[in-house]
């Protein structure tokens, strides 16, 4: 071996790292991505409004981010309140005046120390509405008039990019189908088997063609991604498993459960149905965008690090899998205790 391409000691060390760094807060993270909040604000009657604040709720703690109103908005009724299982809705019924709500401010305070964002539709008495993901950077909406076809677009657009790259139990996923499959061909095969089996459960879900309970949904995802890590290993020493030789049909089959779960992101939302067809098209086309990022960047760094001629220690090869598969048994094994927990 070259002097070049030897690794040197710090450097083993500093890759073994590098890896833990980057791979170990996915065990520690939540199994499932973040759910948005969700803002509606129907217009019934000149400055008069309805208005619903869905906020999420994780193991009965709920999202704290507080709603904030302008001065001059007053409650015309009693606000009440509903707590679901996953979530807690506010109604109110508000009187603005006679400028209305428009051009006003609503803020979510609170929402800055979160890493969830806030979906809000206005609907105005004249027809038109409007769309608008909130961001914890920017924890506010200005009411607009309404906004064309392409802001809208781009709005579900985005909120599948984050909800994709927000999923640390679907990045992991692919993750472990990235390190499962050589050759860019049987790559591109799994990964558009996945894309495909995720697409079909993310619409028949989101019209409500299937519905899957939440919890047991989460267990099954989390046992996936074991059942992948334990696939990894195996293949890593040699064996052929149905996992090595029919990667896509894995990447298929838990790809269906993983679309369930991408529909749980827009769902529960609660979108009018009239929005669902176009809500459910450009979140999915952004769902495949921040999966393709994710591939992309996989590849670039393995690239580059074979640019340096950068050798693994031997004993450092399977701690991927190893962590893939932690993750996985970590998450199967607590939310599956949380719902015995919920059922006793």
């Amino acid at each position: 071996m070259s002097a070049r391409s030897k690794p040197r000691p710090w450097l083993r060390t500093a890759m073994i790292a590098l890896l833990a760094a980057l791979v170990l807060p996915l065990a520690a993270a939540r199994a499932h991505e973040v759910r948005p909040a969700y803002l509606q604000i129907d217009e019934i009657a000149p400055g008069r409004y309805q208005l619903l604040w869905r906020t999420p709720v994780l193991s009965g703690m709920r999202l704290p981010v507080v709603l904030r109103l302008p001065d001059d908005v007053r409650d015309v009724v009693e606000p009440s309140a509903v707590e679901l299982s996953d979530s807690l809705i506010e109604r109110h019924v508000l009187d603005a005046g006679p400028k209305g709500l428009t051009g006003d401010r609503i803020e979510f305070v609170g929402l800055q120390a979160t890493i969830t964002d806030v979906l809000v539709r206005v609907q105005l008495s004249d027809g038109t509405h409007s769309t608008t993901l909130v961001h914890p950077s920017k924890p506010w909406v200005d009411v607009p008039r309404s906004q064309g076809t392409l802001e809208v677009a781009a709005t579900y657009l985005s909120h599948g990019i984050n909800h994709i790259l927000g999923g640390i139990d679907h990045l992991l996923f692919v993750f472990g189908l990235l390190l499962l499959v050589k050759g860019w061909r049987r790559v591109a095969a799994t990964i558009t088997a996945f894309t495909v089996a995720h697409s079909l459960t993310l619409a028949a879900a989101t019209f409500g063609l299937i519905r899957l309970p939440e919890a047991p949904l989460n267990v099954a995802i989390a046992m996936s991604i074991l059942i992948l890590g334990v696939e990894i290993v195996k293949a890593a020493r040699g064996e052929a498993t149905f996992g090595v030789r029919y990667p896509w049909a894995i990447a298929f089959g838990f790809g269906l459960l993983h679309g369930c779960g991408f529909a749980v992101g827009l769902a529960t939302a609660g979108l009018p149905a009239a929005d669902i067809p176009f809500a459910l098209l450009f979140f999915n086309l952004g769902v495949e965008i921040g999966q393709l990022a994710f591939v992309a960047l996989f590849y670039t760094v393995l690239w580059a690090a074979r640019s340096i001629d950068l050798v693994i220690p031997r004993r450092a090869e399977l701690l991927p899998a190893y962590l893939v598969g932690t993750a996985g048994a970590y998450w199967t094994i607590t939310l599956t205790a949380r719902l015995i927990n919920t059922a006793v």
